[in-house]
Order: structure tokens, then sequence, then C-alpha cells
């Protein structure tokens, strides 16, 4: 009796752990999502629009500015308008870089050593007698320390839709219907 709901368990929390390593896909950006981050946006004036896409650390920066297009091409055509043009666009890149110690590299003397501390000495062709002590870095598995930079990306334009034809000269318009359906097959959308 027990057997099926450890079962059912274990395929909810393996379902939970994939979501949680996937890129962020085309939603709407609203807390408590299987994947964080998402699309967003505001209306300023009748035509005029803010419009977000915030990914996760698993989100390329082409990925981000992509979906942030294909919303506003999205938000054009909702609002019966032909083209867009973007007035301001703003791409922000959020590093942050975590140094840890190896997890497999915990010395086994301690504080009520004072201070003794294992060390040697060893020849090295080349280089000849060199030491060896815990303070002072380890020769066989260089620092003993991950190093990973994890980066974030959020994109950002104001959009001014229009209905009409739009005008060849200008490189921010876009015709919406055009942008939808040369990203559309690249846009992944979550899982139902």
């Amino acid at each position: 009796m027990a057997r099926p709901s450890v079962i059912a368990a274990a395929l909810v929390l393996a379902a939970g752990l994939a979501a949680c390593a996937t890129p962020t896909p085309y939603q709407p950006n609203r807390p408590g999502q299987a994947a964080s981050g998402g699309y967003s946006e505001v209306r300023i004036e009748p035509n005029r629009w803010r419009v977000n896409f915030a990914g996760n650390s698993l989100t390329s920066r082409e990925t981000v500015e992509g979906y942030l297009l294909f919303r506003a091409a999205e938000l054009t055509v909702q609002q019966g308008d032909d083209w867009f043009a973007i007035v301001q666009r703003d791409t922000e890149t959020n590093r942050q870089t975590y140094v840890e110690p190896d997890p497999f590299y915990r010395p086994w003397y301690g504080p009520s050593f004072g201070y003794w501390r294992p060390s040697w000495r060893y020849y090295g062709a080349g280089y000849g007698w060199r030491s060896w002590n815990p303070y002072f870095g380890d020769p066989f598995w260089a620092d003993r320390v991950d190093v990973r930079t994890v980066e974030r990306f959020e994109a950002s334009a104001e959009v001014v839709t229009h209905r009409g034809q739009k005008p060849v000269a200008d490189a921010n318009a876009f015709d919406a219907r055009a942008v939808i359906d040369n990203l559309g097959p690249r846009v992944v959308r979550p899982a139902p």
C-alpha cells in the first residue's frame, strides 16, 4: 500500500528537479512557476508599452532577446495593430561568482591539534625538493576550490504599436506578423 505512494512521490520529486534544470520557457512571469522568469508588460499610453523578459541562469541572452521581440509582436497583434517600433531597448546581465571549497577535501585535523598540521617534503624532477602543507596549497589537487560564474539576462524595451504599413527606412520598426512567423518556431512554451 505504501509502495505506490513512495513511487508517486519519487516521480513528483524527479519532475520538479527536471523543471529546475531547464531554460525559462516562453511564459508569463509569475511567482511559483516550475521555471523562474518569463515575460511581463505595462501599458504606458494607449499604444505604448514597457515589455520585459527575464530568463533564468540556463537561458541564453539570444533567447531572452528573441522572446522579448516575440512578446512585443504578440502584444501588437492582440491590440489590433500591424507593426511596432522599439523606442528604447536594454539587456541587463546579472553575474554572480561562487567560490566554494571542494567538498571532498576536509582536513581530519582540527583546532585541538594546536600548531601541528600534516606536512611533507618531496622531490620533483626539475624542481628539486619541495614541501607541502595544507595552508599553502596542494601540489596534487591544485587549490581544491570550485569556482562557478552564473549569468542571468533580463531584456526590456519600450514599444509603440501602429496600424498600417511599416515604414521601410526605420530600422527600429518591425512587422508584428513577420516577427511571429519567423521567431514562432523557436519559441519553447512550458510543458502542460
